[in-house]
């Protein structure tokens, strides 16, 4: 039998090319979609419990709930906490329970388990921002809208209420005109909503009109409702503008949980992939 001799080289060629790629698919979406589904449930279970623990109770006034600050801090540590927690469990679920690839480098299974995780991950963000984003609106929103809220909920109807006041506005407001306490609190909840609303403060003429109601509601000089006014504006814009900055830092621990639940998720396929096959721990040893 005659026997040929060939470079070693050229062995590891034939040998490639006879290797088989194996039939089954490189990505188990049952196992995907089980990992995602899971993940979604975790989290809504995590956000409702969030929410028993008063993470939900929140006031950009002081002395009033939760500080903005305490929101901040305290939700976005817990964000963190329930992405790893349920990131984690739907990438184990995701990489524990796909199919078994037979032949298949261990290089790749790794790749593969990663992206298992990964895959899970992304599912799960896109359904929570579906099925979740209403209790989720609902807890971030409350860190923010209390002040605006505030003034909104007295707010009668349609748009043009700021204009009509406007145009019935009398030129020197007096006890007589302004006896009406609830219709003069609400023409005021409406004044300052449209004024604050962009960020912008009282005009001029505005400032004028609030004063002269507060004068001849509470019989305060003039000088004195001028100085009054010109406190509750700064305090308002203080307010606001804290509760701006705890929703903006918010958005930033929302975002870091997002990439941390990422991490998580395909971390934690590969250690069930690895269990699955058996081989967890021991991916180091393989060539």
């Amino acid at each position: 039998m005659e026997q040929v001799m060939r470079p070693a080289g050229v062995v590891e060629e034939l040998l490639a090319e006879e290797a088989v790629e194996p039939s089954v698919a490189g990505v188990s979406w049952a196992a995907v979609v089980a990992g995602a589904i899971a993940s979604c449930a975790l989290t809504l279970v995590l956000l409702s419990l969030g929410a028993g623990l008063g993470l939900s109770v929140v006031s950009p006034w002081s002395n009033s709930g939760v500080s903005a600050t305490t929101f901040e801090i305290g939700t976005g540590l817990y964000f963190i906490v329930m992405a790893m927690i349920s990131s984690a469990v739907g990438g184990y679920l995701a990489g524990r329970l796909r199919n078994r690839w037979m032949g298949v480098q261990s290089s790749e299974v790794l790749f593969r388990d990663t992206a298992h995780g990964f895959l899970a991950w992304a599912l799960a963000s896109v359904l929570g921002a579906i099925l979740l984003a209403s209790p989720a609106t609902s807890l971030l929103s409350s860190a923010t809208s209390g002040a605006v809220q505030a003034a909104a909920s007295s707010q009668t109807t349609g748009p043009m209420d700021g204009y009509v006041d406007t145009l019935l506005r009398p030129n020197n407001p007096t006890a007589e005109n302004t006896a009406n306490v609830a219709d003069t609190r609400r023409e005021l909840a409406r004044l300052l909503t449209a004024d604050f609303r962009n960020g912008a403060e009282p005009s001029a003429t505005d400032r004028s009109y609030i004063a002269k109601v507060v004068a001849a509601r509470t019989g305060l000089s003039q000088a004195d409702a001028d100085k009054r006014v010109s406190d509750v504006i700064t305090q308002i814009k203080a307010d606001l503008d804290k509760a701006r900055k705890a929703a903006e830092h918010l958005a930033i621990w929302l975002t870091l949980s997002l990439f941390i639940g990422a991490f998580s998720a395909t971390l934690a396929a590969t250690e069930g992939g690895g269990l699955r096959d058996g081989t967890w721990g021991k991916r180091a040893l393989r060539r």
